[in-house]
């Protein structure tokens, strides 16, 4: 039956795109907050928020590993 495997390849492409989006959008956030002058922010928000644009940019290329064939041989 295909149908289990279109629902699971369906499911990881979901959980995927959300953690992507969630990264993303949390590294904006934490540059935001890092970035605001009349607050005094901890040290290691801005450290935090590169740290999630290269999770982001890791899971972008890994995404991009399993797709193009070259890489598969």
């Amino acid at each position: 039956m295909k149908w289990l495997e279109l629902v699971l390849v369906a499911g990881a492409t979901l959980v995927a795109a959300v953690t992507v989006v969630v990264l993303y959008a949390l590294g904006v956030r934490l540059t935001a907050i890092a970035g605001d002058v009349r607050t005094n922010q901890p040290g290691w928000v801005r450290p935090l928020s590169y740290v999630c644009f290269g999770l982001c940019g890791v899971a972008v290329l890994f995404g991009l590993y399993l797709i193009i064939p070259y890489f598969s041989k």
